[in-house]
């Protein structure tokens, strides 16, 4: 009996220290055993960007000589945490969500989408449904105290930030202007609820919002009014951790890099979720300078909720 019950407890310590294990620790030299990425999966349809990535996984496993794992959100701060807390080595971030989670400098960006050797550019926009009667965004400051307010994802640019900065400019702050303001929790969520009025006034982007849904056919272009649309945003970083190994580094910068033109069905697998012509796409260097507007932006916000 005693040696059974010595057998089960050293089974169960076994149990807690794999339980205990990150997968995505490094060796001596900085080195992972296996490549982890982080990455949001969209609110709309996640399985086809798990779909995306799958293929993408195979050909890093065939280029690395390693397995390699996705860790999949449906949210950015969850992206954030994933690589602050090492639980992944690379992580997909929006430009916002980069900027929160450059805080702690153990983080840099490799790549980013361009379009003919210069960044993909977005926009934010702020909506209404027709039926509201809401014509300007002077009908939105009017009325605003008996108006419904939906934001995206907390630490989305074009969901979030950048629509807050600029209702903050106009008089109108969403913490306390607004009948009620809440997160829809992805763009397609906070495009849908306008759309089908259970919400006044929405933020989202142009292109992966409210363009993309159209596109999909499962939003209507007269059901949504563009209210305000904002200056062009820097596309979306890749980042790696700092204490990945150097050259391992250099070498998975360079896989996204050449990606396009190596690979082009791998590359066109993912991007094209997102962007229906992939002419003049491929992927970029960036520099983290890239994003200090957006820094600026944040900082002039007093007491910004990102939902961390």
């Amino acid at each position: 009996m005693k040696t059974i019950v010595s057998s089960a407890c050293f089974l169960l310590l076994l149990l807690v220290l794999s339980a205990c294990h990150n997968t995505a620790d490094l060796d001596s030299n900085g080195m992972p055993g296996k490549l982890v990425l982080a990455i949001y999966a969209g609110g709309d349809n996640p399985q086809a960007v798990k779909s995306a990535m799958a293929t993408f996984g195979s050909y890093l496993e065939k280029k690395l000589g390693m397995p390699v794992e996705f860790n999949f959100s449906t949210d950015y701060t969850s992206v954030i945490e994933a690589i602050r807390a090492k639980k992944a080595h690379i992580a997909y971030l929006s430009p916002f969500s980069y900027v929160l989670a450059s805080q702690t400098h153990d983080i840099t960006p490799i790549a980013t989408l361009g379009e003919n050797g210069k960044p993909a550019m977005y926009h934010s926009v702020i909506f209404t449904n027709p039926g509201t009667g809401i014509n300007s965004m002077a009908d939105v400051k009017a009325r605003a105290k008996t108006l419904t307010l939906c934001f995206a994802d907390p630490a989305s640019t074009s969901g979030h930030l950048i629509p807050r900065a600029y209702l903050v400019t106009i008089g109108l702050n969403p913490d306390s202007a607004f009948k009620q303001v809440i997160f829809a929790g992805s763009h397609p969520a906070s495009v849908l609820s306008v759309a089908s009025k259970k919400i006044d006034i929405g933020c989202s982007t142009m292109e992966y919002g409210i363009e993309k849904l159209e596109r999909g056919n499962e939003l209507k272009a007269d059901q949504i009014k563009i209210l305000w649309e904002s200056d062009p945003i820097v596309s979306s970083p890749i980042v790696a951790r700092n204490d990945l190994n150097k050259d391992f580094v250099k070498k998975v910068q360079g896989l996204f890099l050449n990606l396009s033109k190596d690979a082009p069905d791998v590359f066109a697998a993912y991007v094209k979720l997102y962007h229906p012509k992939l002419n003049g796409l491929s992927y970029m260097p960036v520099q983290d300078s890239m994003y200090n507007g957006l820094r600026k932006i944040a900082r002039g916000i007093k007491d910004l909720n990102v939902g961390q």
